[in-house]
């Protein structure tokens, strides 16, 4: 089992998370427009100058009058193209921008027409650039370096579809751009507005068991925003196509004596498991993956991080197994390549290079809109920086495929310059307590400020008995805390930690002690960031809390009992109620038969209640009416058989 060891911060203050506090964003009205951004999928400029070359390669775009540089036909032309979709055809108000970030101060001017003719970015020159409208779409006068100029090209997009333009200029000045090939993110996009689209008046119930509609999976995908979940290959749906009450988590994993007592010290590995089912017939292995790809589109995922542990064992089958399911059932679904340091120590560069190429011919395996492939090393620092840049060059020469390298570090603060030269972006595992989170916005500024992406986690909690240690998550804290934190820091994208880790008991996926109610949590906070929060149709409510008090001893006998890391939040013993309502509503909350009540506002909002032996359970109501309710079947008590402080999570909408 990996360590994924991480050195404690120091507990930071979260006062204002606490209590009722609510840490979604601001809850969006009900005329509050969606935010689509679309990144270009080509660019390349064109010059007069040099009629014959390709610039499909250069990291920015010029645009030039004809008197360019003095030269009487030095003119430069830069083409984009951009593939929109998931626009709703009712949308209203409905505008759209062309939004490009300058390399340099100018007091020039760009116009933006349509492209009429037919071009590719690799074979595009200015002997052989398409045709271009002659009426000018929109125009922009006055460039500062590094900031976005924005035009507005909306009388050009007409719903979904393919849309190309050309940026001309009459200045002898050249307008020099980012292209999609400069790093940090910073190529040409369309940001498009729209509100409506949903079909109705927006003011009866919607059907389905989140409280929004969540945005389809073509609107999810034009973000340029990205949600992948982490994938652990140690735990598929199935690891025996067993029935779930014999199978080998409930024998082996799940029971302090499985394994012939290899984990009776810690009272078994895991506390959690996923979601049972049948046995099944055939390939239970591919269809199991199949089933987990279904699971991560339905909850709005764009794909998967895939840990890669080894080149040659079943985790390595695992790996390609799940990448050849991910084609099968939808393309567009992504797997990032993650290979882990500690898993591969014995891997020598050549060997691990055949390994990723093999993966790369894959259309499932994530690439940029410049055909980099995606590689994000799991604790980058378990190898340098100058074995990455060597491996990274052995991709290219040896295999033809450039890598853009997001090293996920363990320690960021400590390794991220050595790594700046050679990565696309960063990111970090992170941590599981609100103390820990309460600063996201430092590193993802400290990345921007590098021209690189920043790669988010998102967790829900953190138990590990077989390390004998906790977080403390405070209920659904740690969760609202981290997606703030991506949020209001404006991470490009964002690692869910993680889609199936039992054994770390950070699991986002449908399991056994919380159904699918971290993955509707998760989906609301996931819609903010990447088009703006969603009205709330349906009162819904979510009921999270321990099984026992963190201080209850086992009657099993464990030798080995998790205390709680250093620089936490403070262990707590709380039922928490977290609620997304329509209007505001009165909740009653009743624990260990005790009954209390309180007025909960429109919107999303939390409340915690101390912990208590007996059931937990809660009604919403407004008038006389009950509107929403929530009984957990998980029962609480002071004398549990092994030491268990994994949070139960349950949804009034399932």
């Amino acid at each position: 089992m990996v360590n994924r060891y991480r050195t404690p911060l120091t507990a930071v203050a979260v006062a204002a998370l606490l209590g009722t506090a609510a840490v979604a964003p601001a809850q969006a009205s009900a005329v509050a427009p969606v935010s689509v951004t679309v990144a270009a999928a080509e660019d390349v400029f064109v010059s007069q100058a040099e009629p014959a070359k390709s610039f499909a390669t250069a990291t920015w775009m010029s645009v030039c009058g004809t008197g360019c540089g003095s030269a009487a036909a030095g003119q430069r032309v830069a083409l984009t193209r951009f593939k929109v979709a998931g626009i709703p055809e009712d949308a209203e108000d409905v505008k759209v921008t062309l939004d490009v970030v300058s390399a340099r101060t100018t007091d020039t001017t760009v116009s933006v027409r349509q492209v009429t003719g037919a071009w590719t970015e690799a074979a595009t020159t200015w002997n052989t650039r398409p045709a271009i409208g002659t009426t000018a779409i929109a125009s922009h006068t006055g460039f500062t370096a590094g900031a976005t100029a924005k035009l507005d090209v909306s009388s050009a997009v007409n719903g979904d579809g393919t849309y190309a333009f050309a940026l001309t200029g009459t200045d002898a000045t050249a307008t020099v751009l980012m292209s999609s090939r400069e790093t940090g993110n910073r190529g040409p996009k369309l940001t498009i507005t729209y509100t409506g689209g949903t079909g109705d008046t927006g003011d009866e119930p919607t059907g389905g068991p989140l409280p929004f509609t969540l945005a389809g999976t073509a609107a999810l995908r034009a973000s340029g925003k990205k949600v992948f979940a982490h994938y652990f290959t140690p735990y598929p749906l199935s690891l025996d196509n067993q029935a779930p009450a014999n199978d080998y988590y409930a024998r082996n994993y799940l029971k302090p004596e499985g394994e012939s007592g290899k984990h009776s010290a810690y009272g078994g590995l895991l506390r959690d498991r996923p979601l049972g089912r049948a046995p099944i017939t055939g390939d239970y292995a591919t269809a199991d993956f199949k089933t987990e790809v279904k699971q991560a589109i339905a909850a709005g995922l764009d794909g998967f991080t895939v840990d890669i542990l080894s080149v040659t064992s079943a985790h390595w089958t695992r790996v390609q197994n799940l990448i050849k399911a991910a084609e099968a059932v939808d393309p567009g679904f992504k797997i990032v390549l993650m290979p882990d340091t500690n898993g591969l120590a014995s891997v020598d560069s050549d060997a691990l290079a055949a390994a990723m190429a093999k993966l790369a011919a894959s259309k499932s395996v994530f690439r940029l809109a410049d055909n980099r492939l995606v590689v994000a090393p799991f604790k980058a620092e378990g190898r340098t920086a100058a074995w990455w840049s060597g491996w990274m060059k052995t991709m290219e020469k040896r295999h033809g495929i450039k890598v853009a390298l997001v090293p996920c570090f363990l320690d960021f603060a400590k390794h991220r310059d050595a790594f700046a030269s050679i990565s696309y972006g960063f990111s970090n595992w992170g941590n599981r307590n609100p103390a820990a989170n309460s600063g996201l916005g430092t590193n993802i500024g400290r990345a921007h400020g590098m021209d690189k992406i920043w790669m988010q986690p998102v967790s829900v909690q953190d138990e590990r008995p077989n390390q004998g240690i906790f977080d403390e998550a405070g209920n659904t804290e740690n969760l609202r805390a981290t997606w703030k934190g991506a949020i209001d820091g404006k991470a490009d994208w964002v690692q869910l930690t993680t889609w199936n880790d039992y054994s770390e008991n950070t699991q986002f996926a449908p399991s056994r002690n919380a159904g699918w109610t971290y993955l509707d949590i998760n989906a609301y906070y996931l819609t903010c960031y990447k088009l703006g929060c969603p009205k709330i149709t349906n009162d819904t409510a979510y009921l999270t809390h321990r099984i026992q008090p963190v201080a209850a001893r086992s009657s099993f006998a464990q030798t080995k009992l998790m205390r709680l890391r250093g620089g936490s939040t403070a262990a707590r013993d709380t039922v928490e109620v977290l609620t997304m309502l329509t209007k505001a509503a009165r909740v009653s909350v009743t624990i260990g038969g005790t009954t209390q009540s309180y007025d909960a506002p429109a919107g999303v909002s939390a409340k915690t209640f101390p912990l208590k032996a007996g059931t937990a359970a809660a009604t919403v109501t407004r008038g006389s009416a009950a509107v929403a309710k929530v009984v957990s079947p998980y029962a609480i008590t002071t004398t549990p058989q092994v030491q268990d402080l994994h949070y139960r999570a349950v949804s009034s909408g399932r």
